[in-house]
């Protein structure tokens, strides 16, 4: 089935091309939430469980009694029309509640929001697929993957489909499920699950769901909003994409946004595309009308995401249940074990990309603890990292909201050749924010992110010997610790999996370790010193210094009530055929180049002039300045990078009135005045 080309869309977030809808025309509403993280009670603003003084000033977001008001007052809102709710993955590990209960208390929540499909996160298989089936043996609702490819030994089985159909309001909808490629990297789906590629497996759905007369297809996706902008929305065949996994917060009153909500994409087969997403944590439930017409073509998009701030009451019966839930960890979490006397910065906006405060207080801890086996340099991930830390007393609960994972340290022998290596992978996917970052201790890096991935990023690594920082020695043997998880290859370090020697990967667990660490250097007070140092040249193209873009921020009592009635047909695809015998020989997937996106600049020297460390602008000159635009640029950020101030850029439209109204493109010359 074919799509029908229509008219340019006018600028984001609606698509609209008559006044009027057509009598044939469908309208659905989507609600979704994504990477949800088992932040089961509400955050603050450190991503850290709420205190009862945040709660007082008003100041928590999020947790699944807040998320329970919102589903139910937008399905009061739109009673009598046609509404789903969806769900994008991760709604595993982060909190306590995980921690405890395994995924049982997510499944739980879950029910009772009557949710119509979910797609598994990478997450969903931190436990291995063990935990996964025993989550799959709680929900009320089908669970996608399409590139999820168990074996006939799996303990999944074939309970993870790669679509849905559901029946909403007489139509047929097509949903399916895709989870992000490198699964096996940076999660444990375990020998017997096989993870495929993401584009083959929406492209072969697709063709499965027309065939079946479905033409109305929904992507839901946990592979990143890069990967659904520049791969899922492009496939033919999908009209709507709902992703995951990245964290991304898509708004029309954001500027800190990383694009409008939605955000429209070219289909080859000419038609745009409209793709949502609702940061994570639950701080936002994500909403969205779409319209089709008679063929099946979307023809308008609209909506924003719901801010679940203090506006929003938690529903109390979600409220006693979460108390009742609490007991068994009330004590554990709230053993105070030390003070700081400023907050400890573990956002993955800071700690995905450098040096962070939390990367170093944990890297600290962990060679502090093993430094008399004569170990002098540590490494970890910094997606391993996972909420930040309030200024004042620390409790056990807050160091286990940072380090989830229950890893455990690992230490081995690694040359300073496979060291270097190892940076060189940590640092390889900058771009896209990727967990594998290195925080390092007893060790000082550069890099450099103008140069290719894996083609010598790394510029510089010193170590100390004694009182004294020198260049690692390619050849010198050099003890190392980590954790579990990296040393077994996870995040791409194969490196440690396979050039380590002596490796004990069964040290205490690294939340301990931090505990233990933070009692003995009470009151902690947080101390970057630029161990960690980006060198990327600084380039001046189009009259502007580039500069690193701004970051963008992203038990079953209570599922007694009846299934949710949406679905009041659903039909789901038996797996194909010979599917058991996969999982002894992995299937041939061509690899895919990593998505060509911009590369982010070094801020520009800090003795730089005053008047271009504001502006970032060349000197005044009697021609008019212009401006190429790249890559992820939009108006408010053009404006910053400037300016110095993104609310300026209705200075740009002014000057612009060819491009008032519509939407801008990479190539697009702009005059700034």
């Amino acid at each position: 089935m074919r799509k029908t080309a229509f008219a340019a869309f006018l600028a984001a977030p609606l698509l609209a091309f008559s006044t009027a809808a057509a009598l044939a025309d469908y309208s659905l509403t989507i609600l979704h939430f994504n990477d949800w993280h088992s932040r089961i009670e509400p955050i603050n603003k450190f991503d850290a469980t709420c205190s009862a003084e945040d709660e007082r000033k008003g100041a928590c977001i999020g947790g699944a009694a807040r998320l329970k008001t919102a589903i139910d007052e937008e399905r009061k809102k739109f009673a009598g029309r046609n509404v789903i709710l969806l769900d994008a993955g991760d709604n595993f590990q982060g909190s306590l509640f995980y921690t405890t209960y395994k995924g049982a208390v997510e499944a739980e929540f879950a029910n009772l929001f009557k949710v119509d499909a979910m797609t598994v996160g990478n997450h969903e298989f931190d436990d291995g697929e063990e935990g996964l089936a025993a989550f799959l043996d709680k929900v009320h609702f089908p669970v996608l993957g399409a590139n999820v490819l168990p074996d006939v030994h799996a303990r999944i089985g074939n309970r993870i489909k790669p679509y849905v159909v559901l029946t909403v309001g007489g139509q047929k909808i097509g949903i399916i499920g895709v989870v992000v490629n490198d699964t096996d990297v940076i999660s444990s789906p375990g020998p017997h699950v096989l993870i495929g590629n993401d584009a083959d497996a929406v492209a072969t759905a697709v063709k499965a769901l027309q065939k079946k007369g479905v033409g109305k297809i929904i992507a839901l996706t946990h592979v990143g909003y890069r990967r659904d902008m520049d791969v899922i929305a492009k496939i033919p065949g999908v009209d709507v994409v709902v992703g995951g996994h990245s964290h991304t917060l898509l708004s029309n009153t954001d500027p800190k946004a990383a694009g409008p909500y939605p955000t429209f994409v070219q289909n080859p087969q000419g038609y745009e595309v409209p793709i949502v997403t609702a940061a994570s944590y639950s701080r936002y439930l994500g909403e969205v009308t779409v319209t089709f017409d008679d063929k099946g073509v979307v023809k308008e998009a609209s909506g924003d995401p719901i801010p679940l701030d203090a506006s929003i009451r938690p529903d109390p019966a979600v409220q006693a249940r979460i108390r009742e839930l609490s007991g068994p960890i009330a004590a554990l979490k709230e053993k105070p074990v030390a003070e700081t006397t400023a907050p400890i910065d573990g956002s993955r906006e800071t700690c995905r990309e450098q040096e962070c405060a939390m990367g170093d207080l944990v890297a600290d801890a962990m060679l502090e603890r093993v430094r008399n086996q004569g170990v002098t340099i540590a490494i970890i991930n910094g997606g391993g990292l996972r909420a930040s830390i309030g200024n004042g007393q620390v409790t056990m609960g807050d160091v286990l909201n940072v380090l989830p994972f229950q890893n455990t340290l690992a230490t081995f022998e690694l040359s300073g050749k496979d060291i270097v290596a190892a940076l060189e992978n940590g640092v390889s996917q900058i771009e896209v924010d990727a967990g594998r970052f290195p925080q390092v201790a007893g060790l000082h890096y550069t890099f450099d992110r103008s140069v290719p991935p894996n083609g010598g990023r790394i510029k510089s690594v010193d170590v100390l010997e004694g009182a004294d920082w020198k260049p690692i020695d390619p050849a010198k043997t050099y003890l190392v610790v980590s954790n579990n998880y990296m040393r077994a290859g996870g995040d791409g370090y194969a490196v440690l999996r396979d050039k380590a020697k002596d490796a004990y990967d069964f040290g205490p667990d690294l939340a301990d370790v931090l505990a233990d660490y933070l009692g003995k250097h009470q009151p902690y007070t947080p101390h970057p010193d630029n161990r960690i140092r980006d060198v990327t040249p600084v380039v001046i193209n189009n009259l502007r210094k580039k500069q690193k873009p701004e970051t963008f921020a992203g038990a079953n009592a209570l599922s007694k009530e009846a299934p949710s009635t949406v679905a009041a047909e659903t039909e789901t695809p038996d797996l194909p055929a010979m599917s058991g015998t996969i999982a002894f020989r992995p299937p041939s997937i061509p690899t895919e180049p990593a998505p060509q996106v911009p590369l982010k600049q070094s801020p520009a020297p800090a003795n730089a002039p005053k008047a271009q460390a504001k502006t970032g602008a060349a000197p005044e000159s009697s021609s008019p300045r212009t401006y190429t635009v790249e890559r992820g640029d939009n108006l408010w950020k053009i404006a910053r990078s400037l300016y110095g101030d993104g609310d300026r850029w209705k200075t740009i439209v002014d000057a612009n009135p060819a491009f008032r109204g519509k939407l801008i493109h990479p190539g697009d010359t702009l005059v700034i005045p």
